[in-house]
């Protein structure tokens, strides 16, 4: 059994659960996430995900910090910590964004990395104005926009004509530092969303839920074609609560979710903004929970044993990297790196 990866959601928007509390004031600067981070990548996490938002989705006046800023910030301010800035193909030509991987990435010395989510809040595309395609179209040009990008970074003279795209004789210098390119995640919950991770990602984020429907979710990506010489790995989001007894978790659980709900008017600001046929909102529905992209409903509230014994179970089923958010931040990621990751090596060892 392998030892898991552990990351950290970047603060990007804000909060995770509740969004403005007196533990954790809202706070969607560069030098919060930038602290965070460092402060991350001492305690032993290894990656942190930048989601990427034009304006924050549960409210315009509600600050939202830029990715791919960020994240070149974040490449110079840290020396071993994974960076994955999400990207929306439909923002950014792939030639142009490829050129920018490749910047960060010299910059990070390799330890760069893109999620790939094919948008799901309309509001940001429409107030732009810029074409937001139906579900199943948006994969497809993912699917082309991925291939550029790939073929790109291979350094060779790109030649390609598409439905969507046409490149000629173009190649990109340098060089990629991460070999043979930098790692691909990708998000989505839909069948377009699984058949385009098993052909071209290298990480498939799979959103909070219970343990039996991630174990399905990991067959049905297995169970597709691939494109790849490489096996997909598979990523967890999800939001812990971590306490010395599970009651202790349980009664902050709902402490969390009662203030949360007080802040309703930011869910509905965010349902209203939705892409109906994005299926991970169907799932969200299914399973309540307290943080962003399934959160708690992965199961992560607990004693210190009962959580490690459930990140050893992911584990087992096949995920590999673990997405963490908390709240208030830096004390619960703290104790979780303190209280559950020497628990998970235990229990790895025992088996």
């Amino acid at each position: 059994m392998s030892q898991p990866r552990y990351g950290i959601w970047s603060p990007v928007g804000g909060n995770f659960g509740p969004l403005n509390t007196p533990d954790e004031p809202i706070d969607a600067s560069y030098e919060r996430t930038r602290s965070l981070v460092l402060e991350a990548e001492r305690l032993g996490y290894v990656t942190t995900l930048v989601a990427q938002h034009l304006a924050n989705p549960r409210s315009l006046e509600l600050d939202q910090l830029e990715t791919w800023t960020a994240c070149a910030a974040l490449a110079e301010a840290t020396e071993s910590i994974e960076i994955i800035a999400a990207i929306k193909p439909l923002l950014f030509h792939p030639a142009i964004l490829a050129k920018m991987a490749l910047g960060i990435d010299a910059i990070s010395h390799g330890r760069f990395a893109i999620n790939l989510i094919s948008a799901w809040f309309r509001p940001e595309m429409e107030r732009t104005n810029i074409p937001f395609p139906p579900h199943d179209e948006r994969y497809r040009y993912s699917d082309e926009w991925l291939q550029v990008v790939r073929a790109l970074w291979s350094g060779e003279k790109v030649n390609f004509e598409g439905e969507y795209f046409k490149i000629q004789d173009l190649s990109l210098r340098p060089f990629a530092v991460a070999q043979p390119y930098p790692r691909i995640y990708l998000g989505g919950a839909s069948d377009p969303a699984q058949i385009l991770a098993a052909q071209q990602a290298d990480v498939y984020f799979i959103n909070g839920q219970p343990i039996e429907d991630v174990r399905k979710v990991i067959k049905q990506v297995l169970s597709r074609p691939r494109f790849l010489p490489q096996p997909v790995r598979f990523g967890l989001s999800a939001f812990v609560i971590a306490r010395p007894t599970d009651e202790e978790a349980q009664a902050e659980l709902e402490r969390l979710m009662a203030l949360q709900k007080l802040e309703e008017q930011y869910k509905l600001s965010v349902a209203k903004g939705v892409d109906k046929e994005a299926v991970m909102f169907q799932l969200f529905a299914k399973n309540p929970a307290v943080g962003g992209n399934g959160g708690t409903a992965a199961g992560l509230v607990g004693s210190y044993d009962t959580v490690a014994a459930r990140v050893t179970a992911f584990v087992d089923a096949g995920i590999d990297t673990f997405m963490l958010q908390f709240n208030p931040f830096v004390q619960e990621m703290t104790r979780f790196a303190q209280e559950v990751m020497p628990r998970v090596r235990h229990l790895q060892k025992v088996v």
